[in-house]
């Protein structure tokens, strides 16, 4: 009677948590708040709520709830099904999505590939199941919740030659809307994070930061970069001005 009484008790906790989770919206059991003698009660009930159609599985310890549209049952976005695999298990990003699915939705190419990479410093994040495959590359700084879009923004600068179906002309004009819309303190963090990148990246954005004119010192770029190199991207100075003060061609 008492095990039963325990079992409504947790199930119910479960209940009011899920349903403060957005539809569509991936959970794990973390977000539960379950504490360890509530846990075998509580795979019990998200077994049951799983046989109701409450909630469903997208694979081992990550569920999300249903979201219903006009046309039926929508499955949870991209971002959505990677998301548990970014995190660690006080919730904190340790990784990102990078690679040509990142590139995709920044405009870079219309190609959607069939498996995901994934970007982390010190974990390397493998997924594998009917909903989605990724591999892991590995990060060149530690990676936050403050600094992930800016590292994506910086593997866009590292990869820009072998991003299939690149259009260069409109790929400038992206990434220079981009950098544009940043906040000073932003551009300052990118500057300090490019410079654990290869060289050609570092020219990269110190062109385009030139191009944009934001009125930053550029001087920790330059200074890590050879003046006697040259970084070839296949840009020009009829696509972007600042080309050769940056030695790219």
């Amino acid at each position: 009677m008492f095990e039963e009484f325990q079992y409504m008790k947790i199930s119910e906790k479960i209940k009011k948590k899920i349903n403060e989770i957005k539809p569509g919206n991936t959970f794990t059991y973390q977000q539960l708040s379950l504490n360890n003698d509530e846990y075998i009660a509580g795979t019990k009930a998200i077994e049951r709520f799983i046989n109701k159609g409450i909630i469903k599985r997208v694979s081992t310890g990550i569920f999300y709830i249903p979201q219903k549209s006009v046309f039926g049952e929508l499955k949870p976005r991209e971002e959505e099904l990677i998301k548990p695999y970014l995190l660690n298990k006080n919730g904190e990003r340790i990784a990102y999505i990078t690679g040509t699915s990142l590139y995709n939705k920044m405009g870079l190419t219309t190609q959607i590939p069939r498996i995901i990479k994934i970007a982390s410093r010190d974990k390397r994040i493998y997924i594998s199941n009917v909903n989605i495959k990724a591999t892991p590359v590995k990060s060149y700084v530690d990676v936050t919740d403050q600094n992930y879009y800016l590292l994506q923004l910086l593997d866009a600068l590292k990869d820009f030659k072998k991003i299939p179906n690149l259009n260069i002309t409109s790929a400038i004009i992206i990434l220079i809307n981009i950098i544009s819309g940043l906040k000073r303190e932003e551009i300052n963090k990118l500057i300090k994070f490019a410079i654990y990148y290869p060289p050609r990246v570092i020219a990269f954005l110190g062109a385009l930061l030139e191009e944009i004119n934001v009125s930053i010192n550029l001087n920790l770029l330059r200074e890590n970069l050879n003046p006697l190199t040259n970084y070839r991207i296949g840009i020009n100075d009829k696509l972007l001005s600042t080309t050769e003060k940056w030695g790219i061609k």
